[in-house]
């Protein structure tokens, strides 16, 4: 059982890693874009539809991360039962029509505390980008 939770540890940091590498990235992105929006609406939203894109393209690896490890430790029966199976458990769906083994399950909770971790992670980065597209450039353009 510790080995396990070792292994999902390690699954854990990396997804944190990556998430954290493709936030920073996102962040410098933004910042060099930020200059251009000038409180300009469709400027400002497709640029929040292009972090969120990234932010989903950065939960969708954790996803595969976990569900490649659910996999080759025939924790799941094949690759689409480890993907359809992280996928519910990263978010907290839950739907509960597939479980992992017993000596697994520890594993799948350390998965849900990342995804929730994450998914917030995601969400307060969004309401800086959010803050940021539509704040006034300076003091006096908001008199």
């Amino acid at each position: 059982m510790l080995l396990k939770l070792l292994i999902a540890w390690l699954v854990m940091a990396l997804c944190v890693a990556v998430h954290g590498i493709g936030l920073t990235t996102a962040l410098r992105w933004v910042k060099s874009r930020a200059t251009r929006l000038d409180g300009r609406f469709w400027s400002a939203n497709w640029m929040l539809i292009d972090v969120a894109g990234w932010a989903i393209l950065l939960h969708l690896a954790a996803i595969s991360f976990w569900a490649s490890l659910y996999a080759w430790t025939q924790a799941m029966p094949d690759l689409q039962s480890a993907f359809y199976f992280s996928a519910v458990t990263y978010t907290t769906t839950g739907y509960g029509d597939l479980v992992l083994p017993k000596e697994w399950r520890l594993a799948g909770g350390v998965e849900a505390l990342t995804g929730i971790l994450m998914c917030g992670l995601s969400t307060g980065f969004f309401f800086a980008v959010l803050s940021k597209a539509f704040e006034p450039r300076s003091r006096a353009e908001s008199s």
